[in-house]
C-alpha cells in the first residue's frame, strides 16, 4: 500500500509531475551544452556560493531531524517496519524525508551551473544517473515507506552531502579558499563508504527478515551496487 499520510503532500500525489521534470532535466543535459557551444561561460560565483550554502543547511536540518525524531521514536538501527503512523515523531521523519526528495530534484541546479560555466567535462554519466536516479527513486520511496527503515539511508546521505556541498561552497569562493580543500579525494571515499553501509545494512535486514518491503531491500541493493561499481571507477580513474 502507499504511505497515506503523503497523499496530498506536493509532487506526492501522481507520478507524472516527477517524471515530467526528469525528463526536462535530461532535456537540458542533451540540449544545454549545444546551446552555450558558441557562448562565453556565465559568471556565478554570486549565486553557487549562497546556493551551496542552502544546501548545506537544508542537509544539516534533514539529517538531524531524522536523527532526532528516529530517537524519539525508538527506532532501531537493524530493522525497523514502516507503521504510517500519525504519531508526532513519525510525521517528523515522513516530513524530513520529503524534504529529502525535494533536496534532490534542486540539486539538478548543480547540472545547470556546469551547463552555464562550460563545465561539460563534470556532467559525466556518473553525474547524470546519480542526479537522475536519486530524484525518481526517493519518490517511490516517499510515496509507499515514508518512514521505517527509509529513514537511515537518507540520514547518512544528507549527513554526506553536508560535507560535500560544504566543500562546493568553500571551492566556489575561489582560489584563497581552494588551497586549504586537500581533503577532495576523500570525498569520493566518503561517498563510497556510505554506500558500502547502505549494501551491509539492507543484506542484513533481509537477513533477520526485517518486516519492510522486500522489493525496497532489493531494489536498494542493486542501486548502491550500481553506485559502488560507478563512483569507484571514477575515484580509480581520478586518483590512481
Amino acid at each position: 500500500m502507499t504511505d497515506p499520510r503523503v497523499a496530498d503532500w506536493p509532487l506526492m500525489d501522481r507520478w507524472a509531475p516527477t517524471l515530467y521534470l526528469t525528463a526536462a532535466y535530461l532535456l537540458i543535459v542533451w540540449l544545454g551544452p549545444r546551446l552555450m557551444e558558441k557562448r562565453k561561460p556565465v559568471e556565478l560565483t554570486w549565486l553557487m556560493v549562497p546556493y551551496n550554502f542552502a544546501t548545506v543547511l537544508l542537509n544539516l536540518y534533514i539529517c538531524v531531524e531524522l536523527a532526532t525524531a528516529s530517537w524519539a521514536a525508538g527506532y532501531s538501527y537493524s530493522c525497523q517496519r514502516v507503521t504510517y503512523s500519525n504519531d508526532v515523531n513519525e510525521l517528523r521523519i515522513a516530513s524530513a524525508l520529503w524534504w529529502y526528495f525535494i533536496s534532490k530534484l534542486l540539486e539538478f541546479a548543480d547540472t545547470f551551473f556546469f551547463i552555464a560555466r562550460k563545465k561539460n567535462s563534470q556532467i559525466s554519466f556518473l553525474h547524470v544517473y546519480h542526479h537522475t536516479t536519486m530524484f525518481a527513486l526517493w519518490w517511490v520511496g516517499i510515496k509507499w515507506v515514508a518512514g521505517g527503515q527509509s529513514f537511515f539511508g537518507a540520514m547518512m546521505n544528507s549527513g554526506v552531502h553536508v560535507l560535500m556541498y560544504t566543500y562546493y561552497g568553500l571551492s566556489a569562493m575561489g582560489p584563497r579558499f581552494q588551497k586549504y580543500l586537500w581533503w577532495k579525494k576523500y570525498m569520493t571515499v566518503i561517498q563510497l563508504t556510505q554506500f558500502f553501509i547502505a549494501f551491509a545494512h539492507c543484506v542484513q535486514s533481509l537477513y533477520v527478515e526485517c518486516d519492510f518491503p522486500g522489493w525496497m531491500h532489493w531494489g536498494l541493493l542493486i542501486y548502491a551496487t550500481s553506485l559502488i561499481v560507478l563512483f569507484g571507477n571514477f575515484y580509480v580513474n581520478a586518483y590512481k
